[in-house]
């Protein structure tokens, strides 16, 4: 089966923000679209709405006035359920409940032709479950659009237990005429990216609740010094503490309270509080009219050193900064430290001064250790986080601040814990997505094409263990795990195998 022609009739059932969005997607791609919502007026004034964001297109160019009235003309609200018979694809966009959206295809069963697609939006919900109750769940399957649909081009396309090969291969194809991007995935919680992406909110939750740092920090070690587009306490305010919390809950849950998954309490208490994010005004951060948006924890300038010590070669990700300490003008020497097999650099004082292992600095056996977080690419990098252990004192601190800053890095100096906070949340977004892989989830591809167009971020997890190296990966989130109990960082066998095959 191909993509659906334009002279079929979508349907969408739910008229919010996401609904409204994919009718538009639909309807500018050249189908009739009908609009219905159990709310009595809600599919008349999503009409309007809709109707407003073309004139904004034809405003900005991007459709002709013509174009815009033709869609217009195939734009309807119906008011009763009844009025979907003809649709050849219905997508429901309601409430992320399951048993409401049982009911519904459920009622259409008896409503639309038999080659009816049946697909749900659902972002975190079984895809399976939702079609359990069907005659024919063969042709239900999920279609998860990301908000705004007709901005951001990924589409998962999510194949339940009992989907017909012929109904995923229809979706896809008709998503790609929408011109989105699609990718296909099995019913999995979470599907691709709302399992993956867990790491992302989840450590620097726990980070947080360890008192590493503080939100705005920790937001800008990960922005500013891995490339993510925004940090994942300013990140879930824009989504809603309450939709995002939601959605981990769900997926926790649904993997049987993997402790991979565990949910933050502390996000709990956002929540229970009513501080929502943006749309209540205030979440991690202060959205009122005047606040003050607080500023991350920055060191203030140091000298740099006028020499380092260099032992070995730094680890894989870390190797290029010897290039950057020479650029800056910071003579590097050999260092001779006997019996060491890691990569270091020796500032002048004593201190070590090396790449997270997974091990906090104070557990070092150099006991003068300072360690530097992971960053995804050094020289575009504009921050760097820094722990110390015990036994560094302010002098040796600031030679190491001071080296950063010659560099042009600014430098937050953060509590001393094991894999800092971008080693450790890029490590475990990489060991889920290997483990997906692993597990049929999506393909390799598909699992990188998600993650950036999905939630932006700055490279697919598995291009990530293509350049850090699954077996860096491997050991740090090992460390991790064998510091703390429970399970939360024990690396898949997938990584394992993974790690295996470089040697």
């Amino acid at each position: 089966m191909t993509a659906l022609a334009t002279s079929n009739t979508v349907a969408v059932v739910g008229t919010g923000t996401m609904g409204q969005g994919i009718a538009q997607v639909a309807l500018v791609a050249g189908h009739r679209v009908r609009l219905y919502d159990t709310a009595a007026g809600r599919a008349g004034q999503a009409a309007e709405a809709i109707g407003g964001r073309l004139d904004r297109l034809v405003e900005k160019g991007r459709i002709s006035a013509d174009e815009r009235d033709a869609a217009r003309e195939r734009l309807s609200p119906a008011t009763a359920l009844a009025e979907l018979a003809d649709a050849a694809l219905v997508i429901e966009a309601i409430l992320e409940q399951l048993p409401a959206k049982q009911e519904l295809f459920t009622a259409l069963e008896d409503i639309v032709a038999t080659d009816c697609l049946l697909a749900t939006n659902t972002s975190s919900l079984s895809v399976t479950a939702v079609a359990g109750r069907l005659r024919h769940p063969g042709r239900c399957l999920g279609m998860h659009f990301f908000n705004p649909a007709p901005l951001l081009p990924l589409v998962e396309v999510v194949s339940g237990f009992a989907t017909d090969e012929s109904a995923a291969t229809a979706a896809y194809e008709t998503a790609v005429a929408w011109g989105k991007q699609p990718v296909r995935c099995t019913d999995t919680p979470g599907f691709v990216v709302n399992r993956i992406a867990r790491p992302f909110y989840a450590e620097a939750l726990r980070a947080y609740e360890e008192r590493v740092a503080d939100p705005a920090t920790i937001d800008a070690v990960l922005r500013d010094g891995a490339g993510f587009k925004m940090g994942p306490f300013e990140l879930t305010d824009l989504i809603g503490q309450d939709v995002n919390e939601a959605v981990t809950h769900s997926v926790w849950q649904a993997f049987f309270q993997d402790p991979k998954f565990t949910p933050s309490l502390a996000q709990r208490r956002l929540v229970e509080s009513g501080l929502h994010g943006r749309k209540a005004g205030r979440g991690w951060f202060d959205y009122s009219e005047g606040a003050r948006r607080p500023g991350p924890r920055t060191a203030e300038p140091c000298p740099a050193p006028g020499s380092v010590g260099l032992h070995a070669k730094l680890p894989g990700p870390a190797v290029v900064l010897r290039e950057l300490i020479e650029e800056a003008g910071i003579k590097v020497t050999r260092d001779r430290t006997p019996g060491e097999s890691e990569g270091f650099l020796r500032l002048p004082g004593g201190a070590c001064l090396g790449l997270t292992n997974g091990y906090p600095a104070t557990s070092d056996v150099h006991g003068k250790c300072i360690r530097f977080d992971l960053s995804l690419d050094y020289r575009a990098a504009t921050r760097i986080a820094l722990a110390a252990s015990e036994a560094v004192s302010e002098a040796d601190l600031a030679e190491a601040v001071g080296l950063f800053q010659a560099m042009g890095k600014q430098v937050s100096v953060i509590e001393d814990v094991p894999g800092m906070i971008v080693a450790r949340t890029v490590a475990m977004i990489i060991d889920f997505a290997v483990d997906a892989a692993a597990r049929g989830v999506a393909s390799p591809q598909d699992i990188d094409t998600a993650m950036r167009l999905g939630v932006n971020y700055p490279g697919g997890p598995l291009e990530w263990a293509e350049r850090l190296g699954a077996s860096w990966v491997w050991d740090l989130l090992d460390s991790m795990h064998h510091q703390n109990a429970g399970g939360r960082y024990a690396p898949s066998w997938a990584l394992r195998r993974r790690a295996d095959l470089e040697k």
